[in-house]
């Protein structure tokens, strides 16, 4: 049963595609309530990964089960590698193989790789199937299971094919992050540090003062994952398709996908809350540079996420970066180029961060260059 005092529900609220993240221990096990009381009557299959289905896939279908759902399940290789084509491919024919109809269910049961492939081949297979999220590492806790962001990547770069396609519900069991690798858990810490950084400077202070008791797990855990995915609801809310606001949530990421893009996206190397927590440094570290904010707050930035056992500087990529030309190519991608400037999100301080449009292009380099010899 759920624990009640460590229980949390953050409303998506999207009108007639509103959806609630439900956050606690335990509420994995419940997933066939759920469903059964969000699409009585409708089928449903899982899409998991090899390391997911090994931990949590024999709860989740003995939770369908006793629903009365008889769940088709799909086990994929664990990694970034499977964000790709072929694997959307296998995933659709499965769907389709499987007879499932347009108001059925299909459950991404797993981290941010799965979430993201499972709801773009939701979102395109039929012309939209229903979507349930079940996220299994932090990273997709706080990020990527929220706000309807799907796809895969290309050889040109990290999410440049999909779609805005929301989910039904969303649910968070905080005990099931106790089985991360150490590593993976601190990837997704990243992402939490993001929103005090983005628009709240006190939640950046409570994450300071809270770090080992998020770490071992309950009602600091609980709290932190809220708090991230109220944030990120409030933002989709106002801004779903990122033609403004939205664009804030990208804080770090613009470095972060470029670092990852020039390693081949090798987890050996790089992990996509690593490249964040990197990139997190780099904005502020380039926002300085600007004179936009202090070199006290870069300083406290890669304080705290050197306290999480993140990376912040370019040590991990250096042996894949040729120079700073490279990592521009990637850079170019992620955001638009107009008239020899990018898209970037850059600060005036912790939780002042801003979309800045007109940030040329040469100076980014000159930057990377100067990173890249330090």
């Amino acid at each position: 049963m759920i624990d009640e005092t460590l229980h949390q529900t953050v409303r998506v609220d999207l009108g007639e595609r509103a959806y609630d993240i439900v956050i606690g221990p335990g509420v994995l096990a419940e997933t066939g309530t759920y469903l059964a009381t969000l699409a009585p009557g409708t089928r449903c299959a899982v899409v998991t990964d090899e390391n997911v289905a090994a931990l949590h896939l024999d709860a989740v279908r003995a939770s369908l089960s006793g629903a009365g759902f008889e769940p088709g399940t799909l086990v994929l290789p664990a990694g970034e590698a499977t964000k790709d084509f072929g694997h959307l491919r296998q995933t659709v024919e499965a769907l389709l193989d499987a007879r499932l109809e347009r108001g059925d269910l299909v459950v991404a049961l797993g981290g941010g790789v799965i979430g993201d492939l499972t709801g773009f081949a939701a979102a395109v297979t039929r012309r939209g199937m229903g979507f349930v999220q079940i996220p299994t590492s932090l990273l997709a806790q706080v990020d990527s299971s929220v706000g309807g962001k799907t796809g895969i990547n290309a050889p040109q770069g990290k999410n440049l094919v999909g779609a805005f396609y929301q989910p039904r519900i969303v649910i968070a069991d905080t005990a099931v992050l106790d089985t991360l690798p150490v590593r993976e858990f601190r990837a997704g810490y990243a992402e939490v540090a993001k929103y005090g950084l983005i628009n709240d400077a006190p939640f950046f202070s409570w994450l300071e003062d809270n770090l080992d008791a998020i770490t071992a797990g309950g009602p600091a855990r609980t709290q932190a994952i809220a708090a991230s995915c109220r944030a990120k609801a409030a933002i989709v809310a106002r801004d779903e398709r990122e033609a403004g606001e939205r664009a804030l949530l990208n804080l770090g990421h613009t470095f972060g996908h470029a670092l990852e893009g020039i390693t081949g996206y090798r987890s050996d190397v790089l992990v996509h809350g690593e490249g964040v927590a990197i990139g997190l440094v780099l904005a502020h570290a380039f926002s300085a540079r600007m004179n936009l904010c202090s070199p006290d707050d870069v300083k406290r930035v890669t304080a705290h996420l050197e306290t999480a056992g993140l990376p912040t500087d370019l040590t991990p990529v250096r042996a894949h970066v040729p120079d700073a030309d490279a990592l521009m190519d990637f850079i170019a991608q992620d955001k638009k180029v107009s008239r020899g400037a990018l898209t970037f999100i850059l600060t005036r301080g912790i939780g002042e961060a801003f979309i800045a449009d007109d940030v040329p292009a040469s100076e980014v380099r000159a930057f990377l260059q100067q990173m890249l010899e330090s």
